[in-house]
């Protein structure tokens, strides 16, 4: 009776394995299918990722250009008009604070991590206290022209 335990699979579906550097008569003795000489015939060998035989690789074939700064400061953008939806929606109030920690928590900003800049689309009707990273010019002026305050956070 067959059951899973002793399932085999059928005559001459599955191929034996090549038995390399097992003498002559195997077939695959002497070089063990490795070809005569040259670094690939010799144990250990690896070859380098983008390595084309000699020939110049491609990554050193194509031009280089440009520049990545590594002390570029990302900002996680917020327009002025965002937050006036904010209060609109009820989700702040006019006169509160706002800063990093509660345009994360209401989703507004990705991560706390991530410093913030103000920009100056839209309009702005509400008082807001606001703190961040950097204010456009605009941003801070209509801002202040609703009556609240723009802060620098160091």
């Amino acid at each position: 009776m067959k059951h899973i335990g002793n399932i085999s699979p059928s005559k001459g579906s599955v191929k034996g394995i090549k038995r390399i550097g097992r003498g002559a008569g195997s077939g695959h003795g002497g070089t063990s299918t490795r070809g005569h000489k040259g670094h690939s015939s010799r144990s250990g060998f690896k070859q380098k990722r983008n390595f084309e035989g000699g020939q110049m690789p491609l990554s050193r074939r194509l031009p280089k250009f440009g520049f990545k700064n590594p002390f570029r400061i990302e900002y996680q953008e917020i327009n002025v008009a965002r937050l006036q939806e904010l209060v609109d929606s009820q989700k702040i109030h006019a006169g509160d604070t706002i800063n990093i920690e509660v345009l994360r928590n209401l989703g507004v900003v990705r991560s706390s991590r991530i410093p913030v800049k103000v920009l100056g689309n839209g309009d702005l009707t509400a008082k807001l206290n606001v703190t961040a990273a950097k204010f456009t010019e605009s941003a801070k002026g209509k801002i202040e022209q609703a009556g609240g305050t723009a802060v620098i956070d160091e």
